[in-house]
């Protein structure tokens, strides 16, 4: 597959600035678009890829600060670099607990931004690919019948084959028979990955299933 490009989503109020910030990204090969508010950005389709928002913190009306929450607020994990030109302490605590990747006060150097910006896209990058893969894991998992689901999360809880079918009613044989479908179709080739792929989607260590003699086989 070919890797997507990164782009930068860049708001600020004044437009020598954003004209400057655009020329500076694409001069290094990042894609960049451009609005004059808040407003305007949340108009807009996020493009595919990984991305970045550099926000300005003084803004008319809503502050860069405010909209960093209500981005949170709407779960839009969108990395964010702040520039400001009249920041303080204060804000700069604000914006890093609650997330940001910078906070930088202008003027500042060109390349400290790009470094920002190169950290904030890779952050973005890790996120959407962690994110693609649990998908793909919750897919899997959602293939398994329910006996299968529930024999999963006691194999993640260290049951033995023995044990598993003494709580759930079966035979040793039929539980391994099940084990060797669910490793198959959630593409697991080992016990560990197994695990690590339980861990991903939430699956508890310890299981609350309850012994049964009825679920379907």
């Amino acid at each position: 597959m070919t890797p997507k490009r990164s782009t930068v989503l860049v708001v600020d109020d004044d437009a020598s600035v954003r004209e400057a910030l655009s020329d500076l990204f694409q001069s290094v090969g990042l894609n960049v678009e451009v609005f004059a508010s808040t407003g305007e950005f949340v108009k807009n389709k996020r493009p595919d890829g990984p991305g970045c928002l550099v926000l300005d913190v003084r803004l008319p009306g809503k502050s860069g600060l405010d909209f960093q929450q209500e981005l949170k607020a709407a779960s839009i994990n969108l990395p964010i670099v702040f520039l400001t030109g009249h920041g303080d302490i204060p804000m700069s605590v604000r914006a890093m607990k609650a997330g940001a990747v910078e906070f930088l006060t202008k003027p500042f150097r060109e390349q400290d931004l790009l470094d920002a910006v190169q950290t904030a896209l890779e952050r973005d990058r890790v996120n959407q690919e962690d994110a693609e893969l649990i998908a793909a894991l919750r897919r899997r998992f959602t293939s398994l019948t329910p006996r299968e689901q529930t024999i999963l999360k006691l194999v993640v809880a260290g049951r033995r084959n023995k044990q598993i079918a003494f709580e759930i009613g079966t035979s040793e044989v039929t539980v391994k028979v099940h084990r060797t479908n669910l490793m198959r179709k959630m593409q697991a080739t080992s016990l560990a990955e197994l695990i690590a792929m339980a861990a991903k989607l939430g699956v508890p260590e310890k299981s609350s299933a309850t012994p049964s003699h009825t679920d379907d086989l």
